[in-house]
């Protein structure tokens, strides 16, 4: 029965609850980090660790999306941020980093941002992009928007991506708009011969009708990272993510007794700070976890120091801040597997998946879902 509390009269709410307000309970069996499997797989495409990085030109360029996938990730390139417009983007992110030193007000730099985001995209720029991430041998995907991807993706399609990803704050099965046609999503996951990754979703019946789609991964949440986006107190709209993460998991369930054994990922982008959020995250059902923040203290990071969303550029209603991404930089593959001095669970985030894993007996990631878990409070 869901939890449902009064907010007034006649008026009621659910009650969700945030990574932070749950446990993970260890078992009566431990074993060997040396004895676990982190590895996961989307379609045809395994990756050694549940790692998504956020679509964030703050993070994932060719270059990092190379570098991600060699260490068992996934880097999803944004097919409509920087790269996408500008031929110099190194020069452009020297831009938008002195406009961070100089500015006075938050404001300033996303005027910047949404400046740079105002040129146009170019075909040949992207498929620039893709052909570097293939030419190196990892997995190659990409991130359109709903309102875009059907005029982007033939030619991502074309220049090579293997996963494309179609992200927005809201995903939902049918686009709608005045400007053309809606965008019908299960019409347009069948007449591509690529899996699609779909989201963000908030709920059990949003996931169930994304995952009746087609998709092969569902998005869970709009990438919430505290201080960053403001989606929140922009559009009233938040998604406490432990719960949003059960919600969808159960929908996977649901949907694998319907369609008689069809599995969808669940993938968890929000919220997700430390390595215990990581493990708190697959605990709850996640197969993978989409990271931003934490990989921007990466020193191959192209950001510069700084942190954004794709929505900081929006033109008419921008939904995220840049800000500093950390105080220090680490390197990627210390940043993702040690070691590492840091004890705040900053640092050697996938290690520390491994020994929550451990901890508590279980092999594998999908056992891993099964953990026990307490409310604190």
């Amino acid at each position: 029965m869901r939890d449902l509390v009064e907010i007034g009269m006649g008026r009621t709410a659910r009650r969700a609850y945030e990574l932070d307000d749950i446990e993970i309970v260890p078992s009566r069996r431990t074993r060997s980090s040396k004895d676990v499997s982190t590895a996961w797989q989307l379609d045809a495409y395994r990756f050694e660790i549940p790692l998504v990085a956020h679509p964030t030109d703050a993070i994932v360029s060719p270059r990092t999306a190379v570098a991600i996938g060699e260490l068992g990730g996934l880097g999803v390139i944004n097919a409509e941020g920087l790269w996408a417009r500008h031929s110099n983007v190194d020069d452009v992110l020297d831009r938008l980093v002195d406009a961070a030193e100089q500015a006075t007000e938050a404001s300033d730099v996303t005027k910047v941002l949404q400046e740079l985001h105002s040129a146009p995209i170019q075909a040949d720029l992207v498929a620039q992009s893709i052909k570097e991430v293939r030419d190196s041998g990892v997995t190659v995907a990409a991130r359109v928007s709903p309102q875009r991807a059907a005029e982007l993706t033939p030619d991502l399609v074309a220049a090579g991506v293997e996963i494309l990803v179609v992200q927005g704050t809201i995903v939902s099965a049918e686009h709608v708009s005045r400007d053309g046609e809606p965008l019908n999503l299960k019409k347009f996951i069948e007449d591509l011969d690529v899996p699609v990754v779909a989201g963000g979703v908030h709920d059990y019946r949003t996931a169930m009708h994304l995952m009746r789609t087609g998709a092969a991964g569902v998005i869970v949440g709009y990438g919430y990272s505290s201080g960053v986006t403001s989606t929140d107190s922009v559009l009233g709209i938040g998604v406490p993510m432990a719960t949003a993460i059960v919600d969808a998991a159960a929908a996977r369930r649901d949907y694998l007794d319907e369609t008689g054994g069809r599995y969808v990922h669940v993938l968890a982008d929000g919220g997700i700070e430390t390595s215990g959020d990581i493990a708190k995250a697959i605990a709850c059902g996640a197969d993978a976890v989409m990271l931003g923040a934490p990989l921007a203290a990466a020193s191959e990071a192209p950001g510069g120091g700084l942190y954004w969303t794709a929505a900081a550029a929006h033109p008419s209603l921008p939904r995220s801040r840049v800000v500093p991404a950390a105080e220090s930089e680490v390197d990627l593959r210390k940043l993702l597997f040690g070691p590492s001095t840091d004890t705040d669970g900053m640092h050697n985030l996938f290690g520390a998946l491994r020994r929550a894993m451990a901890k508590t007996g279980y092999s594998d990631l999908k056992e891993f879902q099964k953990v026990g878990l307490t409310i604190r409070g």
